[in-house]
């Protein structure tokens, strides 16, 4: 397989600076939207999408404006999924799948550039975006980004045990290597999505953490606007924080193992990005 790490949607948010480990909450700085274009032998894999081209052509109304001002959205359309495939010698027709880690707004935003993929995604997840019932879920999800009637393959109960973890495998149409583990917190139905490389894991974590910090093998830290943002946006603090804590195990027990990363740090994108592209056996 081929891993190939996409920034589908750079951000400037105020006191982005505490992302990157500096001061300055009245500063911009950047941040990305961390996916995964995973090439199998059968088919192109989406891990999340980013804002998608109607995000750039539709900003507003897509994204929704509460939202760009929040996070300073930047929205362009070399960034988006659809453009980097290309960029890459592939056709976008040809991603038969993508694996939300959940369905945030700069999550699914490009899921309707891939109307005839399949998408993966916790059952609690899907029902909280069809049918959100909280004003934080009528805020988080927009149905716009749905109208499409997308293709979904939904999971309620997890197989097996992955480092500690429960998981999702196998995915329907999907080889074993790649699968889902459940981290609700930041949603109900939050998930993080492991790959297996033939080389170690991947495991991208979506949005159980923010700030590279936290998961340092020693003295993993936040700074405190950072960790006031996660619990602002955090469906189930509890929940989340149970599940920061063995991220946090598994980073530190198993680094030569897993590959943990975010969605939104660059500190951990700009790492990764350097093997962009590199090949791994299977």
């Amino acid at each position: 397989m081929k891993v190939h790490h996409l920034n589908c949607g750079t951000m400037r948010p105020l006191g982005g600076k505490a992302l990157d480990g500096r001061p300055g909450m009245l500063r911009r700085s950047t941040i990305v939207a961390h996916c995964l274009l995973v090439e199998t032998a059968d088919a192109l894999v989406l891990v999340d999408t980013g804002f998608g081209t109607r995000g750039v052509t539709e900003s507003r109304r897509w994204l929704g404006g509460p939202f760009m001002a929040m996070v300073g959205a930047k929205p362009a359309m070399e960034e988006t999924a659809v453009a980097q495939i290309r960029a890459l010698g592939h056709d976008p027709a040809d991603v038969r799948h993508i694996v939300m880690t959940h369905l945030d707004v700069d999550h699914a935003g490009g899921l309707a550039d891939f109307p005839d993929a399949t998408v993966h995604v916790r059952a609690t997840e899907r029902r909280a975006a069809g049918n959100p019932k909280s004003f934080p879920e009528k805020t988080r999800y927009r149905a716009e980004q749905f109208a499409h009637s997308p293709l979904w393959s939904t999971y309620d109960e997890a197989g097996e045990k992955w480092f500690g973890f429960d998981a999702v495998r196998p995915l329907r149409g999907l080889p074993p290597e790649i699968l889902l583990v459940p981290l609700p917190g930041h949603t109900h139905g939050h998930s993080g999505v492991a790959v297996d490389t033939g080389d170690g894991w991947l495991l991208h974590a979506g949005d159980a953490y923010f700030f590279h910090g936290e998961v340092a093998p020693v003295s993993p830290h936040c700074p405190p606007g950072m960790r006031a943002f996660e619990v602002m946006n955090q469906m189930d603090g509890s929940a989340r924080r149970a599940n920061l804590a063995r991220l946090q195990t598994l980073a530190r027990d198993h680094q030569d193992e897993v590959s943990v990363f975010s969605a939104h740090s660059p500190v951990e994108f700009q790492a990764l990005r350097r093997n962009t592209s590199q090949a791994f056996p299977g």
